[in-house]
């Protein structure tokens, strides 16, 4: 599978599930808080911050990005860059875990979009997050052997934000959730069983309960880290 035809793969799946295709923002956005697009979520603030009419309620992205926390590590690995691409699917107080778990194994397994093997995918969630781990047992029929639970260093973005700095207040304005700060929270992640570091495939994130939820969100990154195809192993 080409680059071209797994981007449109994701933003076709994801239009399929009600979400509203919106185009990369700049590189160079209008923003004083950063120098350069470092996230698809980044364009998205004022619906993450209630500001404004709400125009949708679920949204997916090809965002163009340009990252510099890494740019020690280009070319000592094989893995750090500092410009790519990354997919993203949005949620505005629309669906949340229950719907991005399924829908992200959805598109990783089902013939019609990627058809990758489901016996060689494992993944993880947060520590104490029982209701991920519940989908992933009770919905999806994973084997709790293939279920790991991670601690913040892994499983939270940032990572350590628990312990090493404030994730931020959540709160709700104009019927919807919220988030006052950049940060995802949880995560679940799938990977390859294969390898002694296995490629890493989706990482969507969300809050650990319901109530005053921020909008969830689901990205993917078309390189190597993630679902880059060069990235699976036989």
């Amino acid at each position: 599978m080409k680059t071209d035809d797994l981007r449109d793969a994701y933003l076709s799946f994801f239009e399929s599930k009600g979400c509203v295709r919106r185009p990369s923002d700049v590189l160079v956005p209008n923003d004083p808080t950063v120098l350069f697009t470092p996230a698809g979520m980044n364009q998205f603030k004022n619906e993450f911050l209630g500001i404004g009419k709400l125009e949708f309620t679920k949204a997916t992205t090809c965002q163009k990005c340009l990252r510099t926390g890494d740019i020690g590590n280009v070319g000592v690995t094989a893995y750090h860059h500092t410009f790519f691409e990354m997919l993203g699917n949005f949620s505005f107080g629309d669906y949340f875990k229950r719907e991005a778990i399924h829908w992200a194994w959805e598109f990783l397994t089902k013939k019609e979009w990627l058809g990758l093997d489901p016996a060689r995918l494992s993944v993880t969630v947060y520590l104490d997050d029982d209701e991920a781990f519940d989908i992933w047992h009770d919905e999806v029929k994973l084997p709790t052997d293939r279920i790991a639970r991670m601690d913040e260093d892994e499983n939270f973005w940032p990572a350590s934000a628990p312990s090493q700095g404030n994730t931020g207040p959540r709160v709700a304005s104009a019927g919807r959730a919220i988030s006052t700060a950049a940060r995802c929270g949880q995560r679940c992640q799938m990977h390859s069983l294969h390898g002694a570091s296995p490629p890493r495939y989706w990482n969507p994130s969300a809050p650990s309960s319901k109530a005053a939820e921020p909008p969830a969100a689901s990205r993917i990154y078309s390189d190597r880290r993630l679902i880059g195809i060069s990235a699976a192993r036989s």
